[in-house]
């Protein structure tokens, strides 16, 4: 994985099926044509799904998605309109999606579409949905790469159990991702606090977020993930909102991205050090801004100074009111005037 902050995964998931149609081009050439669009937008990594209808779900299995974007109502009917791709399909992909600059990783959710994807992904995302398939988990886990993990739906001790279980089997390269396991998330169903939680109860792996809801012309809810923490985001990429299907609606187009990934550079820019200090840009400001010990009244060489005799002012450039004591009782070594601000070789 790149070493970019945040870094950023665009699932295309199985969008590029409906684009394919609308645009009458194959699959295949829509899938490409997601590719470059993540590439422009400033993306690290394109994310497919890599299954086959008959071996992710029961045939009776019903829909939870909202019906009223994707009537379709079981998921093997809807798992069946999308599984066309094989081992050199997705081969082809990851090819196209290095030249174009990019990691390359998709979904397994079969021990067979996990092994011939070993050696094309850059690392294994898998589903909030596998998140206690433990046997499945180390399967995948003992290939020794990196192991980037959504837990949706999961209490904390379900997740527990399955960095364990990745630990296990001599894998500890584990990113995990908070995830709603909703589609679209409601934004007051986000609860991005759970990054902090994440962080908090497994320190020794990374904690990124995988988003459902649906973006807005500010993308903040990507913003404040990364805020809280965030080192991986997940957001799914279409080419066009207004699409039918599962995916579309909750998913962000290019220039979403775009938007997402200029508020992480701004975020960046304005967070800083955690350094407090002085800045180069404070100097001036700070020696006039702050206070000097300034005479009330004048005086002549030899006066004794008075604690009446001095008012802190602006500017800093003379003793800081902070010796006030020490100047109190000294006297001055020539004629001052009422206003002047008092230096060390005045005393």
């Amino acid at each position: 994985m790149k070493n970019s902050k945040p870094y950023i995964i665009a699932e295309m998931g199985v969008n590029f099926y409906d684009t394919a149609k609308v645009m009458n081009i194959s699959p295949l050439e829509a899938a490409k044509l997601y590719i470059d669009k993540a590439a422009e937008a400033g993306c690290d990594c394109a994310k497919f799904q890599s299954y086959k209808a008959d071996t992710i779900v029961s045939k009776n299995s019903p829909a939870y998605w909202d019906l009223s974007k994707e009537p379709t109502k079981t998921q093997h009917a809807l798992f069946q309109k999308h599984d066309c791709f094989n081992k050199e399909d997705y081969q082809e992909l990851c090819d196209y999606t290095h030249a174009k600059g990019m990691d390359f990783t998709s979904t397994p959710f079969d021990y067979s579409s996990a092994d011939y994807l070993e050696n094309m992904v850059d690392f294994y995302k898998i589903s909030s949905s596998d998140l206690s398939n433990l046997p499945f988990i180390r399967h995948i886990a003992k290939k020794g790469k990196k192991m980037v993990v959504s837990v949706g739906a999961a209490y904390l001790s379900e997740v527990d159990e399955a960095i364990r279980a990745m630990k296990e089997v001599g894998n500890d390269e584990i990113v995990i991702l908070h995830c709603v396991l909703s589609y679209p998330t409601a934004p007051e169903n986000a609860n991005l606090m759970i990054i902090d939680t994440l962080k908090k109860s497994f320190p020794d792996v990374k904690v990124g977020f995988s988003d459902h809801v649906a973006p807005d012309e500010t993308m903040m809810t990507l913003a404040t993930a990364y805020l809280l923490g965030a080192e991986v985001i997940e957001k799914h990429f279409t080419l066009d909102k207004t699409l039918p299907g599962n995916d579309h609606y909750h998913a962000g187009d290019p220039d979403d991205f775009k938007r997402a990934i200029a508020n992480f550079k701004w975020i960046d820019i304005v967070k800083g050090s955690a350094e407090k200090t002085v800045l180069e840009c404070e100097l001036t400001p700070r020696k006039e801004a702050r206070r000097s010990l300034v005479l009330t009244k004048n005086l002549k060489a030899g006066d004794v100074i008075k604690q009446e005799d001095l008012m802190p002012k602006r500017p800093g450039t003379g003793i800081s009111p902070v010796f006030a004591d020490i100047v109190i009782g000294r006297k001055v070594i020539r004629d001052l005037e009422e206003d002047t601000i008092l230096t060390w070789d005045m005393v």
